[in-house]
């Protein structure tokens, strides 16, 4: 009788993607975070890198690899939005790792645990981002946290609808 471990139930429920998906998709949240804001102005509520970050780190399950995913994303997302590069990076890269651990410890099949884990690690993004803006670059930031908030809620929205696609597109054993 064989039984089921933390180790083992890691092992068993980490997805797998086409690597056209690997590639497309994070370019894809990239060139539309970069060219939407440009044409929504003030009304770009989601950071669609930190979606995709939460999106690969819950389903790969590897706090290195949700780490990696994020740290590149948010580097990019600084090359492209002209920030002091790292700024987003760091932020991305703890939010990958936050999501990847706790995709270890919590099954994150069901739409609401995802839903609340992409609200959560997207205030704690922003929260770091500010963090990294104010306190170790010594920039001034005007942070509107009723914004963050709509953020959060905007984020959790597009993972509420980008999240059920992208599960489509896993590689069935």
């Amino acid at each position: 009788m064989s039984i089921l471990t933390a180790e083992s139930r890691r092992d068993f429920e980490i997805h797998r993607y086409p690597v056209l998906v690997y590639a497309l998709v994070p370019i894809a949240a990239l060139v539309l975070q970069a060219w939407l804001p440009r044409v929504l102005g003030r009304f770009a509520w989601f950071d669609l890198p930190l979606v995709v970050t939460v999106f690969f780190a819950l389903s790969r399950r590897n706090p290195i690899q949700g780490s990696i995913l994020g740290g590149i994303l948010g580097i990019a997302e600084d090359a492209l939005t002209g920030l002091p590069i790292g700024i987003n990076g760091i932020a991305k890269t703890l939010v990958g790792y936050l999501a990847a651990s706790v995709g270890v410890l919590v099954n994150v099949e069901n739409h609401a645990i995802r839903l609340v884990m992409t609200f959560v690690l997207s205030l704690v993004g922003s929260a770091t981002y500010f963090f990294v803006v104010r306190f170790l670059l010594g920039m001034t930031s005007d942070t509107n946290w009723l914004m963050e908030l709509c953020k959060a809620l905007g984020n959790s929205l597009i993972a509420l609808v980008l999240f059920p696609v992208l599960d489509r597109a896993k590689i069935r054993d």
